[in-house]
């Protein structure tokens, strides 16, 4: 069976991300994808691939300490 290609909503619904993320991993080149007239498009297997890659290192996240305003404590 032929592979159906990924639209950005779907894409993006995929891995869990907004569809400007998606955008701006286009934008730089990260994403594997491939425009068809005006619309992007993605093969998952390609975008599995890239996963899996060094490319898509997973990034931390420190956490924020949280202030409070002294007259919120009561």
């Amino acid at each position: 069976m032929e592979e159906r290609w990924l639209s950005v909503k779907e894409v993006a619904e995929y891995l869990g991300v907004g569809r400007s993320t998606i955008y701006k991993w286009i934008e730089r080149n990260d994403l594997p994808a491939h425009k068809a007239g005006r619309l992007w498009k993605f093969s998952k297997v390609e975008v599995d691939s890239w996963l899996r890659n060094e490319q898509a290192t997973p990034r931390t996240i420190q956490a924020v300490p949280v202030t409070r305003n002294e007259h919120e404590i009561a």
